[in-house]
């Protein structure tokens, strides 16, 4: 079925279109392998453009919102640490929402900056970039687990990239199998995998399976390379499983996701918890 177009999505990655947002090479990228316009350019055919004052904060949520608005995504997560994201969650509530991301090489500095935000700002989640820390620490590594023990005592769920990383840096730390090992730790963790789990996917799907906690977010992806084991599963045992995540703009444009939305081959039942139903109760919108 095409994409029923009165559905309002809450899309769980956007951004803004300023250098300090769209430009985030990890800090273990060695300068001959970071990417012109964005760390995994080599992934992406025409990265979107910075804004033309990136630093105006009114001008780059106007334009994002309305992209928002042009492709009927409610509600936005943003990620703390953007100048801009404060200032636009503040705004409008209605509209946006926060993520708070962590490296755990300072453990207790994580724990502390989760329950700042979370206080202060009213954080709905946590992210994770395993593979861009420095030095990378799986998502297994018992440094994590203060993070982990934290989302569960505040509710909080935690957006871990996973799979072969797109910037140039070691893949390992963000092993799939990882996962699992994560989950068995904390049943009570809501886990989202961000960023495909490429080349684990079918992995991924058994993990869904097997752990009630574990999501996926189709995050960084556009839709016409969803993976196949991924819509499968959203339209049978993996409905309330799998939700939408954008990358705009990032890398990704909103008009050209939900231009090839419409020939993703999800079930009648798929699309409401798909674009927005498992998103709304994840973040508890």
């Amino acid at each position: 079925m095409t994409r029923p177009s009165d559905i309002p999505a809450i899309d769980t990655l956007i951004g803004f279109r300023s250098a300090a947002d769209v430009d985030r090479n990890p800090a273990n990228v060695r300068p001959s392998q970071r990417g012109d316009k964005h760390p995994a350019d080599y992934m992406y055919r025409d990265i979107p453009a910075t804004a033309a004052d990136p630093d105006d904060h009114d001008a780059v949520i106007a334009d994002t919102l309305m992209a928002m608005d042009a492709n009927n995504v409610e509600v936005g997560l943003l990620t703390v640490g953007h100048p801009a994201a404060g200032l636009a969650a503040g705004r409008f509530p209605e509209r946006f929402a926060l993520a708070t991301q962590v490296d755990p090489n300072d453990v207790v500095g994580a724990v502390r900056q989760i329950r700042r935000d979370h206080a202060d700002l009213g954080v709905r989640a946590v992210g994770a970039f395993a593979a861009g820390t420095s030095p990378p620490i799986r998502l297994d590594d018992p440094q994590w687990y203060p993070v982990y023990a934290t989302c569960v005592e505040l509710g909080l769920p935690i957006f871990a990239t996973a799979g072969v990383p797109g910037p140039r840096v070691p893949m390992d730390s963000q092993h799939v199998e990882a996962i699992d090992n994560v989950m068995y730790d904390f049943p009570e963790l809501v886990f989202v995998m961000r960023h495909g789990a490429e080349p684990w996917e079918d992995l991924a799907v058994k993990l869904m399976l097997k752990w009630p906690g574990l999501h996926y977010s189709t995050s960084a992806f556009a839709p016409k390379h969803y993976p196949p084991a991924i819509v499968d599963y959203a339209n049978t045992r993996g409905v309330e499983k799998v939700l939408y995540g954008g990358y705009h703009p990032y890398a990704l444009e909103l008009d050209r996701i939900f231009a090839e939305m419409d020939a993703v081959p999800f079930r009648d039942h798929a699309w409401e918890p798909f674009l927005r139903g498992n998103a709304a109760r994840i973040l508890g919108l």
